[in-house]
């Protein structure tokens, strides 16, 4: 079921106006803007403490993401520097406008710009807003965990891993010009000052980790991908801090982990899965389903997900990859991993 809200630049409609309308979030910008653009403190605290959930856009030039990896990395600064000031926890992602009909020759320099973007924040917490295009070109790539696609340039096509959707424009609530959105997951990238959602009643709990070491991948046999960063552990699930286990049962979950694989010929299979492991015995190992990849050559970006499973009592998830070449390959630093559970 999707959930309405909306996003706005200039003007304020206030937290009454927004809950009478309906709006459950409010998306709102970080810039460079020095004139009432931003999102600020004071506003992120009125709108969290009506109940409102929060959702950051970086954009300075509506083209800016054509300025590449170095941009990108100069942008997620100052957008990480301005969220926090404004209460964002330090696990939620920032979304990057590429506000413009892009081309697929444009893509390469945007990837690159989301590189920058990651190599900032983590892969984890890189979002894009954009048309059908990027948004559909950036998750093919690995390059964004989360997208918020506009109806504009879409041409009636809407990417189904997209987080949000804004379908309308040009409405006003409480004599303030605003955009319509919806979100179609239950994590769209939202907070409130101090609290990300896997700590209100409203939303599943969560885990979400991150590389911060390459890992050998031995050709042709199942390879346990290991975690060393804990962006957020709500509820102490990825016990093993550094190990492979993310989720320890019994729960409902949904799982997203993107990695990238190097060293893997072109035109060679490579294999993702995520298993159930006994937590007594790692030899006894049920497998879940399987996603395939065709290595693009240098590097190959893969993004797997399961919309929803179920992890026995005794068990914790892990996610493998496998990959068929004729040598030993890698899994690069910067892959990320998310779980949204429930008991």
């Amino acid at each position: 079921m999707a959930v309405f809200g909306v996003d706005y630049a200039w003007g304020r409609p206030g937290a009454a106006a927004l809950k009478r309308a309906g709006a459950k979030f409010a998306c709102r910008y970080l810039s460079h803007d020095t004139t009432g653009k931003n999102l600020d403190r004071a506003e992120a605290d009125e709108l969290s403490a009506a109940g409102l959930w929060l959702v950051v856009v970086w954009e300075t030039a509506a083209n800016r993401a054509l300025d590449g990896r170095s941009a990108g990395a100069a942008d997620a600064t100052a957008a990480a520097s301005q969220a926090t000031a404004c209460g964002m926890p330090d696990d939620r992602p920032i979304y990057f406008a590429v506000d413009w009909d892009a081309s697929s020759s444009q893509q390469s320099a945007i990837n690159a710009y989301l590189d920058g973007a990651a190599s900032v924040l983590g892969r984890g917490r890189v979002g894009l807003y954009a048309g059908y295009g990027p948004v559909n070109r950036a998750f093919d790539a690995g390059k964004i965990a989360y997208g918020w696609q506009t109806y504009a340039w879409s041409g009636g096509r809407w990417d189904a891993r997209a987080q949000l959707q804004q379908y309308s424009n040009d409405h006003t609530i409480n004599g303030v010009g605003l955009d319509y959105d919806r979100a179609v997951k239950s994590d769209y990238g939202q907070w409130r000052v101090g609290v990300s959602p896997g700590e209100d009643d409203e939303m599943p709990s969560y885990v979400s980790v991150g590389t911060t070491k390459e890992q050998q991948l031995p050709a042709g046999q199942w390879t346990n991908v290991s975690w060393q960063h804990d962006y957020a552990d709500s509820e102490h699930q990825h016990a093993d801090s550094g190990g492979p286990s993310i989720l320890w049962g019994p729960a409902r979950y949904s799982l997203t982990a993107a990695v990238t694989v190097t060293g893997v010929p072109a035109g060679t299979l490579i294999q993702a899965r995520a298993v159930e492991v006994d937590a007594k015995d790692d030899s006894k190992v049920t497998g879940g389903p399987v996603q395939d990849y065709v290595s693009a050559g240098d590097q190959t970006h893969i993004v797997y997900s399961v919309a929803a499973d179920t992890i026995g009592d005794g068990y914790r998830l892990r996610f493998q990859v496998a990959q068929h070449g004729g040598g030993a390959a890698k899994a690069a630093t910067g892959g990320s991993a998310k779980v949204f559970f429930w008991r």
